[in-house]
């Protein structure tokens, strides 16, 4: 750390006012993908649905729905795991940034020395995956989608 005068004060304010301007614009977007993510999931499910009926290969469409579906799941979970690092960022700028010049406009968010040391090491994707957020979406079609496929009858 370097000993910050209160003329280094004004000019570490401007710099936090712009990194918090900027965390909280790439938080945005992070929650902008995970809303459209969930948007092409609902509708490619809904055409999948709506194709079941006709003549094509309903295992062939139960196998590409899980597949889609489970590839939409894991985006959707990095995009979330990407929104609270970032969050866990402004949390340590807001904390730090008067008293240290260091990490200035770092904008990774895998910098583990940007994050309070109360909090936890970077969540595992697949712990957000199945987090009360994104189960209760993503788990009920691959069910669903799993339930069709195996009550289906075989062909001939």
């Amino acid at each position: 750390c370097i000993e910050v005068t209160s003329m280094d004060k004004k000019e570490l304010k401007t710099v936090m006012e712009k990194e918090i301007d900027l965390v909280q614009g790439c938080i945005s977007r992070m929650a902008q993908n995970s809303f459209v993510i969930k948007g092409w999931t609902i509708t490619l499910i809904a055409v999948a649905l709506a194709l079941l009926p006709e003549k094509f290969d309903a295992k062939l469409l139960c196998g590409i729905s899980i597949v889609a579906t489970t590839c939409f799941w894991y985006l959707d979970a990095f995009y979330l795991k990407m929104e609270r690092l970032y969050r866990l960022k402004y949390q340590w700028l807001i904390a730090n940034r008067l008293e240290t010049d260091e990490y200035c406009y770092d904008l990774n968010p895998h910098n583990s020395k940007m994050r309070l040391p109360k909090e936890e090491k970077e969540p595992c994707i697949l712990r957000v995956m199945f987090t009360k957020t994104l189960l209760p979406i993503y788990g009920p079609i691959v069910l669903f989608t799993l339930i069709v496929l195996v009550n289906l009858k075989p062909c001939g």
